[in-house]
């Protein structure tokens, strides 16, 4: 991960406060996920922005894509180490993007987490029947999505 160049910084209290007004939480340097790869694909801009605001602030690197067919490649060249899918997509929703993670031999063992509006059980089964590890609702909170990740990192450990 790149050094962040901060230009001015106030000391206050337990962190830093930059000028421009963004808290830096030192207490997440420590969470273990700074670094992680993490990859987020939504069709919704707001989703997506959401998400990878909150974590950038964990120190995670968040790629992002627009729908499955992006999300393919992105995941080819950049190996996320976790991926989190929308289920209602254009395109390839996101129960066949995630098969398609599961049946490729080298992300079979990348932890897939599906995301969406909807909480029936048929989708919750049928996200585990194509080898998601989980289902989130949106729309979620930063102690659900956060959780998500540390629940899955130590099984993958």
């Amino acid at each position: 991960m790149a050094p962040r160049l901060v230009l001015a910084e106030i000391r206050i209290g337990r962190g830093y406060k930059l000028l421009s007004g963004e808290p830096v939480d030192n207490e997440s340097k420590h969470n273990g996920l700074a670094g992680l790869k993490v990859m987020v694909i939504d069709d919704s801009k707001t989703i997506r922005r959401t998400a990878e605001t909150l974590l950038k602030k964990e120190g995670c690197e968040v790629i992002t894509a627009t729908d499955g067919f992006e999300a393919l490649s992105k995941i080819a060249d950049l190996k996320p180490g976790i991926i989190f899918i929308d289920i209602m997509m254009p395109r390839l929703d996101g129960y066949q993007t995630c098969a398609l993670i599961k049946h490729n031999r080298m992300f079979k063992g990348t932890p897939v987490i599906m995301l969406s509006s909807k909480d029936g059980l048929f989708d919750r089964a049928r996200g585990r029947i194509v080898g998601s590890e989980q289902y989130l609702t949106k729309p979620f909170t930063r102690e659900e999505l956060l959780g998500a990740i540390k629940r899955h990192m130590k099984q993958a450990a």
